[in-house]
């Protein structure tokens, strides 16, 4: 089947236009005026190479889209004129094909959730439920707003947490190619003039080259070690449920690291809780979304431990305090909110706070690797460079 962009003039005289799928220019053209339209134009859409075609919807994009969506929906423009301004801005074919297949579910007489259900890479489940309870309570503009709201924080929050993670790794990564190269290329042009000299050479220049001897030998081994380490290691991550719950326990309780994802989940928590409570989401059918997007094992599990404490009649904060994840101010915090019928606020409050939180943390853990790094970079490469010269600057006193 291929695909084919159309043109043509609705009944009540407005401008149409999308694309559809056919086996040829015919049965398009008959499909499209059996809907009623006149003076239809199609033609075939081009097909890109697949080389240079991006394929893959990235958070930007849909924290884009759902901010359009928003905007749009609430000055008041239809939905299929909605979805048609999305597509037309979106610079991302794989964006604009969703965009386009979703208005011409809408087109077809679908609601919108029905229609956004069929393209989950795009719209997960939280969005899908956010926005049938958006359309269920006749606040369908608020809700995509407060949605848009919370993909920008979300996103912002997981941008930050990420290159908090990556900093420290990107350098190791470095130093340890450089090491590489410095082993393999450079260290043996150095050994082989010191093969002249005749005399014992210095303890740490014997150990450097004989771990250049080493590593160019058996240089091959340690990628296929340090490649297989990453392979199993990933596909147990993602198979078994056991590892994975573990290596989640693990990272929360990492030095520094670990604070800085115990806080992230907290404002995560917060910040969607908030938004399924604010849409008008029963407590329980919130608390299991939120569960399914706490992007780690453990905060899951006391997640839907608060959610049996509900459904048995208990409150929400006696799981969320016996999990120990969770800070006294924040379970005090949902309390009041439990009580007073303030829930949303206290959990915006929570979430703002945290978010702050995680910013302080990461400026504060990149202000606290600068000089670690420079100091492990400065003793390793350092180190190699001094016991290479050793030899040479023993060779020149003696010369003295």
């Amino acid at each position: 089947m291929d695909v084919f962009l159309w043109e043509a003039t609705a009944k009540t005289g407005g401008k149409r236009s999308g694309q559809i799928e056919g086996a040829n220019l015919g049965v398009v053209l008959a499909q499209l005026r059996r809907q009623g339209l006149k003076d239809v134009k199609a033609r075939k859409k081009p097909k890109q190479s697949r080389f240079f075609a991006r394929k893959k919807i990235t958070e930007t994009e849909i924290v884009i889209f759902t901010r359009q969506l928003a905007t749009m929906v609430g000055s008041g423009l239809p939905l299929v004129a909605c979805f048609d301004l999305a597509a037309r801005s979106a610079e991302n074919p794989a964006v604009q094909e969703v965009t386009l297949r979703v208005k011409q579910d809408i087109e077809a007489g679908s609601a919108l959730t029905d229609a956004l259900i069929k393209e989950p890479k795009m719209f997960d489940e939280l969005f899908v439920n956010l926005v049938r309870a958006g359309e269920q309570s006749g606040i369908l503009d608020t809700v995509l707003n407060r949605l848009a709201v919370y993909k920008e924080k979300a996103a912002s929050l997981r941008a930050k947490v990420k290159s908090a993670m990556t900093y420290p790794i990107a350098v190791l990564v470095i130093a340890f190619i450089i090491t590489g190269i410095l082993m393999i290329f450079v260290v043996p042009a150095f050994a082989e003039l010191f093969t002249g000299f005749g005399a014992q050479l210095p303890m740490p220049t014997r150990i450097v080259i004989a771990l250049s001897n080493w590593t160019q030998a058996n240089w091959y081994w340690v990628i296929l070690f340090i490649s297989g380490v990453h392979y199993f290691f990933a596909k147990a991550y993602h198979n078994s449920d056991t590892f994975h719950f573990q290596i989640d326990r693990l990272s929360l309780h990492l030095p520094v690291f670990g604070m800085i994802l115990r806080k992230s989940g907290v404002a995560r928590f917060a910040r969607t809780f908030s938004t399924m409570v604010a849409a008008g989401t029963p407590i329980l059918e919130s608390l299991e979304n939120v569960a399914k997007t706490s992007g780690n094992r453990v905060m899951q599990q006391a997640i839907m431990s608060a959610r049996t404490s509900i459904s048995e009649g208990r409150t929400l904060t006696e799981p969320l305090e016996a999990s120990g994840l969770f800070p006294v101010m924040v379970t005090q915090m949902i309390n009041i909110g439990e009580s007073t019928g303030n829930l949303e606020l206290m959990l915006q409050k929570v979430a703002d706070f945290y978010e702050e939180e995680v910013d302080r943390a990461v400026d504060n853990l990149t202000a606290l690797l600068e000089p670690i790094i420079l100091v492990i970079l400065g003793t390793l490469i350092g180190g190699l460079v001094v016991a290479m010269y050793l030899p040479i600057f023993q060779m020149g006193s003696v010369i003295g």
